[in-house]
């Protein structure tokens, strides 16, 4: 017997979307252009990193659990692939 299971129900910030946004769906992107794209202070872009870190929703190149603000300018980001489809799910239904 086959079940369904449904999806997680991902709920986003409004600046947790702009920052998936920024990051994209395909590429690693750097966070000093994540920082420009979205202009969020430093402070406040990595309190969202590490919001979306502590979830899973992205991974850093190279790997950290948590991000300092020295970290940004050799950081990448991207979408943890496990999560590509709820997470579209997610930004279309909060636009």
């Amino acid at each position: 017997m086959w079940y369904c299971i449904p999806m997680r129900q991902i709920r986003l910030s409004g600046r947790e979307s702009t920052v998936l946004k920024a990051i994209g769906f395909s590429l690693a992107t750097p966070a000093l252009e994540i920082q420009e794209r979205t202009n969020l202070s430093t402070e406040d872009l990595v309190d969202v990193i590490n919001a979306l870190l502590g979830t899973g929703f992205v991974e850093t190149t190279p790997y950290k659990e948590e991000v300092k603000e020295e970290d940004l300018p050799t950081l990448e980001l991207e979408v943890n692939p496990s999560f590509v489809h709820e997470l579209k799910a997610a930004m279309r239904t909060k636009s």
